[in-house]
């Protein structure tokens, strides 16, 4: 007998051998008709799948309803969209076709045609032909080196050296067979293609065969699919509004920013409008680390390669580093990664007591690395970048409440943003790797310290195992944007390792007059300033809140008679210390406003003879239209309230107007 737990508590017991799918079949006809997938003791796998004799196994049936069923269909029709391929273009060479975050991939080699746009139709148009025949995808299992065979005997020679390179330790390997078409798989995959839901493909990209740019280019085929139309069509407005959000457009359009291949790919040339972002953003930053007593440093932007090895830096992300510079000494000098090992060397400088600490080192220090061409993305990616980045040192009786400082800072910040929606993910060391430093009972130790600060602070924190430093645990700040998708933004790390006597061997005097171990935080509320501002951008749509707007009001008079008054209003508007600029074109006032609208600025303060007559100025929102005629005083106080304020207004129509100016004629 077969006996299974299901997720209400219940128990069945089914005759041997049984599948998963006759688990569904006992259940109900109408579950066993929605069926997809299963989940297995935590693993999904196939409908297929032989259910364990040997125990009681914990078993749910997945449907369209759940999300890993979503994954499993994606993954199929990744095998549709490379038999459609394949009908098309026979010659093509199959590499991998995994699913991704939101969508799915296929790789393939094909040297006679470059994949593009204009092959889309014909190949969703097979893609659904076969989709229609409903035909069952099949798992065979075979012995390693009738696999090869197999596959030698398809042409597939990129599934040939996979099998005897990448799963030379496998006895046995599996394919998936969906009509005519065998391709190498370890699954699962839907019952059928029928299965299948709404597709579409969105986009050809580069790849190189399994990431290494000495093997041969690729082509990589994106697409994604839905079990609803609906769904899909929700997505793919998505990803039209994402377009029009794309930093890299609006930061061009509305000179934020600007990369020049003359300088390097992914290196940021601030433009004034981009600098003052940056400079409010650090200043509003630097504040807070005042308040909260936090002390400031420099570091220089480089480092010799002996401070990175005694880090561990330098062996753990060696790939991901610019290389080496020699000196005439022969003394080896890297530009710096990572702002932590300078900030150790200060606190090193000198004897340190109890009375010292914590000891907060605060820097916007600049940091660099070598990361490949294919993985640069505007401001997003880059290889020079700037954190906010701090390292508290701490007694570790001091830990709970240096974390919950850093935690309440760091949410503190995101809201002064709008960026409310978001969550906490703890990265924690995965058991068994060789890739952390410390002991185990360390890591428990430092795990165990973040839970407790977030419980305390009633944060329903997701825990992720494989996902820490090398050093130490982690709690992350993910960020939902207001489209719906995620970015890793803040951060918080607990470090008992890099104080350590196999690092640095940090002390401190302690009350007892014996020296003691500091405790490492390191935290870093932005991030990278690059990859944070260039996800508000996105956020906002380039329509920043008025605090944090490059230009925040734009005067502009009605007509050349009343200039003088507008100049002097600018004059005035700038000296109580608000971003200003006029509009003096001889040009209509109607296409002034819309010029401000496209160029996304706040607020627009129109003067005319009876503004200037009466003393007042007539001011219009981005987004809420004119507001009227306003006293000058009144119209100050309200400007410099919403600045004081931080006031953001979840409005969000900045890239619409850049395309489209919605500004009435005055």
């Amino acid at each position: 007998m077969v006996q299974v737990a299901l997720p209400d508590g219940s128990t069945r017991e089914l005759d041997s051998p049984a599948t998963a799918l006759d688990l569904a079949t006992s259940i109900g006809p109408r579950l066993a008709k929605a069926a997809i997938a299963a989940r297995l003791d935590g693993k999904v796998v196939g409908l297929d799948t032989r259910l364990p004799e040997d125990r009681t196994a914990e078993v749910a049936i997945l449907t369209s309803k759940d999300e890993d069923a979503l994954a499993v269909m994606r993954h199929s029709c990744a095998h549709v969209m490379a038999r459609a391929v394949m009908k098309l273009f026979p010659e093509v060479q199959l590499a991998f076709g995994p699913t991704i975050e939101n969508g799915f991939y296929y790789d393939f080699e094909l040297p006679n045609h470059a994949l593009s746009e204009a092959d889309f139709e014909a190949i969703e148009a097979e893609m659904k032909r076969l989709v229609e025949l409903d035909e069952p995808f099949e798992r065979i299992e075979t012995p390693r080196d009738q696999a090869v065979q197999t596959c030698a005997d398809l042409g597939q020679t990129l599934k040939v050296e996979h099998i005897k390179e990448g799963l030379a330790e496998h006895g046995e390997v599996s394919f998936y067979r969906n009509g005519e078409f065998l391709d190498l798989c370890r699954g699962p995959h839907v019952p059928k293609a029928g299965t299948i839901g709404a597709f579409k493909l969105l986009s050809v990209a580069g790849a190189y065969w399994k990431g290494d740019q000495s093997k041969q280019q690729l082509q990589r085929l994106y697409a994604t699919a839905f079990f609803s139309q609906k769904d899909l069509d929700a997505y793919l407005t998505q990803l039209e509004e994402a377009k029009r959000r794309d930093h890299r457009v609006l930061g061009k359009k509305l000179d934020l920013f600007t990369i020049s291949p003359v300088v390097g790919s992914g290196l940021i040339l601030w433009q004034p409008k981009g600098a003052i972002v940056r400079g409010l953003m650090e200043q509003f930053v630097r504040d807070e680390l005042q308040k909260r007593g936090y002390l400031p440093v420099v570091t220089p932007n480089i480092g010799r390669i002996e401070l990175y090895e005694t880090s561990g830096h330098y062996p753990y992300y060696k790939d991901s580093m610019f290389a080496p510079i020699t000196m005439d000494d022969d003394e080896q000098y890297i530009l710096k990664p990572m702002n932590c090992p300078h900030h150790i060397m200060i606190y090193k400088s000198k004897p340190r007591s109890y009375r010292d600490l914590p000891l907060r080192l605060a820097e916007f220090g600049t940091c660099y690395r070598y990361e490949q061409s294919g993985e640069l993305s505007g401001m997003t990616r880059v290889r020079c970048f700037t954190q906010d980045d701090a390292h508290i040192f701490c007694a570790e009786k001091q830990t709970a409440d240096e974390i919950q400082g850093c935690i309440e800072m760091t949410k503190f910040v995101l809201s002064c943003l709008g960026l409310n929606d978001y969550r906490v993910r703890l990265g924690f060391r995965e058991p068994g790797s060789s890739k952390y430093v410390g002991a185990p009972e360390v890591w428990d130790r430092a795990q165990n310290a973040l839970i407790d600060v977030c419980q305390g602070l009633n944060i329903d924190a997701s825990r992720e195992e494989g996902e820490a430093a090398f050093y130490g645990p982690k709690a992350d700040f993910v960020v939902t944007d207001c489209l719906g998708r995620e970015w890793q933004l803040g951060t918080v790390q607990l470090d008992y390792n890099l104080p350590s006597d196999q690092r640095f061997g940090l002390e401190f005097i302690g009350s007892d007059n014996s020296p003691h171990r500091p405790v490492m935080i390191h935290r870093a509320p932005l991030g990278s300033l690059e990859r944070f501002i260039g996800v508000l951008i996105e956020h906002f749509a380039g329509a920043f809140p008025l605090w944090l707007a490059p230009e925040q009001v734009r005067v502009m008079p009605v007509s050349e008679k009343t200039e003088g008054y507008a100049r002097k209003i600018e004059q005035l508007l700038r000296e109580k210390g608000l971003r200003v600029q006029g509009d003096y074109r001889p040009e209509k006032l109607g296409s002034k406003i819309r010029d401000a609208q496209l160029e996304l600025i706040p607020y627009m303060a129109v003067v005319g003879p009876r503004d200037e007559e009466n003393g007042t100025i007539s001011l219009r929102d981005r987004t809420e239209g004119d507001l009227g005629a306003k006293l000058i005083d009144e119209a100050i106080d309200h400007l410099l309230t919403e600045v004081r304020e931080k006031r953001v207004r979840q409005t969000f129509a900045g890239a619409r107007a850049v395309e489209k100016s919605k500004a009435n004629e005055y």
